[in-house]
């Protein structure tokens, strides 16, 4: 699985075809590559129509997928959210409860409201122990309920599967697992991560379990599996300079695609593309715990774009469709290009400015959105006018930056333990090892921002520098707290959690290392010892001593370094330990690892944070 992508760079096979030679070469397109000469494009346009007739005389096409009466409202679902549980739009920390009443007022305000989530739930957590990917579901309280809510606040919700996942503990086969997930969620969909396509018996076993389920693959669809496949990602997917048509909505106007760039800052050329084929997007701001936020200008221009489609929704999937219709010539050459819908007497033009400059010029028909921007999209009609709301562009193409910061630990008064490893005051610098992973580290996006000069090789070691300064020493715990202190603590104190799920849900013997224990509850055995978690860089400066001894089993080490950015909360784990899950490198690393070694954790609430392979120990602030 080692590789190097750059994302922000087209692979030849993201690279749009161009219309010529056998008609059956043609199926293994993205997106048609569109002529820049407009004389050329009546014959462009009679061979596409010419491929679909082939494509689907030679595939048999029926179309029945579509013409299920449960699955008819993925042919207008336009916008979709790929979600992380515990993004805090969607969880709150504090109170311990999930606030999909804040997540959707957000979408509404800045997108113009979604038509489906996916409530992405186990990656790039899963692996840290034995619990699979259903126990990421299963185990969330409250979860039933957050989907009945997405429901009746219009949505459609996707889960996640996850077919990598084979070296966690079993239960039964992923399909009996995955049906009986969406039966029990009421899920709409499933997206089929890492996948292009199910086969035909994961259709027809899901399909018996939840009619009308609608699957999703990540990339690039067969023409033959359209036909039971009613939507798939359109992830990088590069458009030819004069806009080009995506082949499987071409082949089949009801299947949705949705465009998706997860590491793009800018998203202006994958929202003209989903304007002139009139399919959706994918609006993915937090990637693995990455900050990746929309600009206010694209924010805008999906705004825009789903008002409008949903209010020619009939038009989009019955009309005439005629991509690189004419327009006046001094529209093309502002760079300004067009698809037109025909239905009946009325008449949709959707329209893209590839400049740079805003379009006023000549346009056909009654402008709805006051010309063209930028970079961004318009409208007019002929023969109807939709009601609208007001559609403002917004032209800030800025990147909306967040900065991680740490939630800063306590003071403490307490006295050290007699074996505590004592790090002195004064500057350090430390050498930090870590994998490369899509959740990055502390700051910035993995495909973006730790490019010094190259891409980053998925799951190679990679070590950053970090520096910095304690005011005082600080005495690092010998050993980590075991099962038998912490029942100590607990008789003494009476300490509940605040939210008790899986607190010490398998304790182990006496002296095994205490874990089923999140951070807060870590925190309040510390601060009863009058001591505190180390931060990562006191446990490392600790362990670099050599003076830290390690349980059995061995278990990774909670810090006093948990950060948050405001939609993304994740904590710095230190040590490792025995547990490792095997198959696949997507899950969290296993074994015991030297003290210069961090995991970036992403931190889930309601208790799925406490975990058999996570324990603690305490440090105490030096004074004298």
């Amino acid at each position: 699985m080692t590789y190097t992508f750059d994302p922000l760079v087209p692979r030849p096979i993201d690279r749009p075809t161009e219309v010529c030679g056998p008609l059956s070469d043609l199926d293994d397109a993205k997106i048609f590559a569109a002529p820049e000469d407009p004389a050329e494009r009546p014959a462009w346009r009679a061979k596409l129509t010419e491929w679909r007739e082939d494509a689907r005389r030679r595939h048999a096409y029926t179309g029945a997928a579509y013409e299920r009466p449960q699955a008819t409202w993925a042919a207008t679902c336009h916008t979709v959210a790929q979600v992380w549980l515990w993004d805090e739009l969607l969880y709150s920390f504090e109170d311990h409860r999930f606030t999909p009443e804040r997540f959707l007022a957000d979408a509404r305000d800045r997108f113009g409201g979604l038509d489906a989530v996916v409530l992405w739930h186990a990656y790039p957590v899963i692996g840290l122990d034995d619990r699979n990917q259903w126990d990421f579901y299963r185990d969330v309280p409250g979860l039933t309920e957050l989907v009945e809510t997405l429901h009746q606040e219009g949505l459609h919700v996707f889960v996640d599967y996850n077919p990598w996942d084979v070296g966690t503990r079993r239960g039964a086969d992923d399909l009996t697992e995955l049906a009986a997930l969406v039966q029990d969620l009421r899920a709409d969909g499933v997206f089929l991560d890492t996948l292009k396509k199910a086969e035909p018996d994961f259709v027809e076993r899901l399909e018996a379990a939840r009619p009308g389920i609608v699957l999703e693959g990540e990339s690039k669809l067969p023409v033959e599996r359209i036909e039971d496949h009613t939507a798939s990602w359109a992830q990088f997917f590069a458009d030819s300079p004069v806009p080009g048509v995506l082949r499987a909505h071409w082949y089949e106007r009801r299947h949705m695609q949705h465009h998706v760039r997860r590491w793009h800052r800018d998203h202006s050329e994958e929202l003209q593309s989903a304007w002139l084929n009139g399919v959706g997007v994918m609006v993915w701001e937090v990637v693995f715990g990455v900050w990746v936020g929309w600009s206010r200008r694209d924010a805008a221009t999906v705004r825009r774009m789903v008002t409008l489609q949903r209010a020619a929704a009939d038009l989009l999937l019955e009309g005439e469709w005629t991509p690189l219709a004419e327009l006046p010539p001094e529209a093309e050459a502002a760079g300004v290009y067009a698809s037109r819908w025909q239905l009946n007497d009325r008449t949709l033009w959707t329209l893209v400015n590839r400049g740079d400059t805003d379009y006023h010029g000549p346009l056909p028909g009654t402008d709805l959105l006051g010309g063209v921007p930028a970079r961004g999209i318009g409208a007019t009609v002929e023969g109807w006018r939709p009601d609208l709301p007001e559609l403002h562009h917004d032209p800030d193409a800025r990147f909306p930056h967040r900065i991680a910061t740490r939630i800063r630990p306590q003071r403490t008064t307490g006295v050290p333990d007699a074996d505590a490893v004592v790090v002195p005051a004064g500057p350090y610098v430390l050498t930090v090892r870590y994998r490369a992973r899509e959740t990055g580290m502390y700051q910035g996006a993995p495909y973006v921002d730790e490019w010094k000069p190259l891409p980053p090789r998925l799951h190679d070691a990679r070590t950053l520098q970090r520096e910095g300064e304690l005011t005082t020493a600080v005495a690092v715990g010998a050993t980590e707290v075991t099962n038998a202190q912490f029942a100590e603590f607990v008789a003494a104190t009476g300490f509940r959690p605040t939210y008790p799920h899986r607190f010490l849900e398998r304790p182990g013997t006496p002296d095994e290392p205490v874990t089923y224990v999140d951070l807060d509850d870590a925190r309040a055995y510390c601060a009863w010892r009058g001591g505190r978690l180390p931060t990562e860089d006191e446990w490392q400066l600790a362990g670099e001593t050599g003076g830290l001894r390690r349980g059995t089993p061995a278990v990774w080490n909670w810090t006093e370094s948990e950060h948050t950015d405001g939609r993304t909360r994740f904590v710095m784990l230190k040590g490792g330990g025995d547990y490792a899950a095997e198959g696949s490198e997507w899950y969290v690393e296993g074994g015991v690892k030297a003290p210069d070694y961090t995991v970036k954790l992403l931190l889930p609430g309601l208790g799925l944070a406490r975990a058999a392979t996570v324990g603690f120990r305490c440090a105490w602030e030096v004074t004298a």
